[in-house]
């Protein structure tokens, strides 16, 4: 098999849902989740710390540990992102959840594995991309690049030129951001179940 074609199934929705994601829709769905409110704001950091470090230990270290703090403040910066592209902060993240309002305590969850899923479908994209592709063939890189951009082009997302191949050669975050773009945009790997 060539390098492009491996590739091309490295990077299959499929593959990638196999591999990658569903254990990150098997850990979310799998965390037993004791009430959909909280008391106090110290009981939602609390409550996010400890998906934060579920999660993170069974499918981002694998049986490795984060410290409480660290995860406190990973989940809360994530949950900041998520909140802030809907006009809100950490705040309303807690108001949510303290009320049962838009999903409440369940949405912080699904906020916090759809981000660690994310994340992970990136390093497996960035992983194909450094297995497959010799850094130091130019035209190689090229080649591999224009005939990714001929084989998911109408997906990338637009803010990569898929007509000018050798600006992405030297640094392909563009491209493998795009990519990931476009499949939460578009895929059923970032679907819940």
């Amino acid at each position: 098999m060539n390098k492009i074609a491996s590739i091309l199934q490295a990077l299959d929705e499929r593959t990638i849902a196999r591999r990658v994601a569903l254990a990150h829709d098997e850990a979310r769905m799998q965390y037993p989740l004791r009430s959909n409110t909280v008391p106090t704001i110290e009981a939602y950091f609390d409550l996010i710390a400890s998906y934060y470090k579920y999660h993170y230990s069974l499918c981002v270290a694998r049986g490795g540990a984060i410290s409480p703090a660290d995860a406190r403040s990973f989940a809360k910066a994530i949950l900041e992102r998520e909140y802030k592209r809907r006009h809100g902060d950490i705040v309303s993240a807690f108001q949510d959840s303290l009320h049962g309002l838009n999903g409440g305590a369940r949405q912080a969850c699904d906020y916090l594995a759809e981000a660690l899923k994310a994340q992970a479908v990136e390093n497996y994209v960035r992983d194909v991309f450094d297995r497959y592709v010799a850094p130091n063939s130019w035209e190689q890189k090229v080649e591999i690049i224009r005939e990714l951009f001929a084989h998911f082009g109408q997906i990338i997302n637009s803010s990569v030129n898929i007509y000018q191949p050798e600006r992405y050669a030297r640094d392909f975050e563009p491209v493998i951001r795009g990519f990931v773009e476009a499949l939460k945009a578009a895929s059923s790997v970032f679907r819940r179940l």
